[in-house]
């Protein structure tokens, strides 16, 4: 099942349950991945396009979580929170910080990388071999620590 359609089955599922936060949740899906869609237009949206969106809504509710935590916001922390779950039902599972450690150091060696100035083609290189299943912050997180 393409994953558009599991968004859409997940939203009707979510309208008969009366479940008023993951179906709220899921039509903001809907609405960035369709402005996607227009946006590539004539080209026909791809998966990798849908999953970039996914991505991208992903870390605005992180960011979003944070900054809530710093303005002592526990409601809109509870419902960006909830948000974040429905989100990351769409995406592939995430790689841990021991799964991604040997990845960077396998590239650091084959690219003979220094300095926090060989970051760039490092970070490039590890984000193409995990697939989209790293996350980059802890990507960049621990090529940093690895080159400073």
């Amino acid at each position: 099942m393409e994953i558009r359609e599991k968004i859409m089955a997940d939203v009707k599922a979510a309208m008969i349950a009366k479940e008023s936060l993951k179906l709220g949740a899921l039509r903001m899906l809907q609405a960035a991945i369709k402005n996607r869609e227009i946006e590539v237009r004539p080209e026909a949206i791809t998966q990798d396009d849908v999953m970039g969106v996914i991505k991208k809504l992903v870390k605005q509710r992180k960011e979003s979580i944070e900054q809530y935590q710093q303005a002592n916001r526990q409601d809109l922390v509870d419902k960006e929170a909830e948000e974040l779950k429905v989100l990351e039902n769409y995406l592939p599972a995430q790689m841990s910080r021991e799964q991604i450690e040997p990845i960077v150091n396998e590239v650091i060696a084959a690219l003979g990388a220094k300095t926090v100035k060989d970051m760039g083609p490092v970070m490039k290189e590890v984000i193409a071999r995990t697939a989209g299943t790293a996350d980059n912050k802890i990507v960049s997180e621990i090529i940093k620590a690895k080159l400073a």
